[in-house]
């Protein structure tokens, strides 16, 4: 059974204050032109998309010259869900880890449950991961993080003056894990083995691109 994780990409999608908000225009209606033809412009990282390494990293991969085989795998999804906006720290990442994770994982998918507030203003508000849990992630040797946030480090709007660390990003960046972000659905994967893939569009140079990403559990 095949699972949707991407969101839905539309004029409108929820974007970083950072980042110009993308454009979905129509260029030709088949009622009057013969042919239905939509204008798309967007950063690479709105909506559901991937990390490469070059978003952190000067020199770093590029999405187009990552091999396909790092986009995708067996997946433990961890229950980290939360109710408000605040930092999950690693002691509750590994309490929660506990038995789901094995050498066999490439993928490891953080479940908080604020895909349900995609379209809402406090989204953006939304639960970040201790800096500590990008080493403990590197540690479980996966080649893709996944998270149903916009980011695994803490949201712009709730970070103290002068903080520009990105420790998640630049941990797993760093050593080459791709991360990606804004996914859905990653509760219906919970407790189930679960293989998760995403492929990205393949932008030259890109330091990161929009992906469709899916899931597939046995019936």
């Amino acid at each position: 059974m095949w699972i949707d994780l991407t969101q839905p990409f539309h004029g409108d999608v929820p974007h970083s204050a950072a980042l110009p908000e993308p454009t979905l225009e129509e260029l030709s209606n088949v009622e009057t032109d013969g042919t239905n033809v939509q204008w798309i412009g967007t950063p690479t990282h709105v909506g559901t998309h991937v990390d490469a390494p070059r978003h952190f990293v000067p020199g770093g991969e590029t999405i187009d010259e990552i091999p396909l085989e790092r986009f995708e795998g067996r997946a433990a999804v961890i229950d980290v869900s939360r109710d408000e906006p605040t930092e999950i720290s690693l002691s509750t990442v590994r309490e929660a880890a506990d038995g789901t994770v094995d050498a066999d994982r490439e993928v490891i998918a953080l479940y908080t449950g604020w895909d349900d507030r995609y379209e809402e203003p406090s989204y953006h508000r939304y639960p970040w991961f201790a800096a500590e849990v990008g080493e403990w992630l590197l540690e479980q040797d996966v080649q893709l993080v996944c998270s149903d946030t916009p980011s695994p480090d803490r949201p712009r709007e709730m970070r103290p003056e002068g903080w520009s660390a990105y420790p998640i990003h630049r941990t797993l960046l760093e050593s080459g894990v791709l991360i990606a972000e804004h996914l859905r659905n990653l509760d219906a994967l919970l407790g189930r083995d679960a293989w998760i893939q995403g492929f990205p569009m393949r932008i030259r140079g890109g330091d990161g691109a929009p992906a469709r990403f899916v899931g597939r559990v046995e019936p």
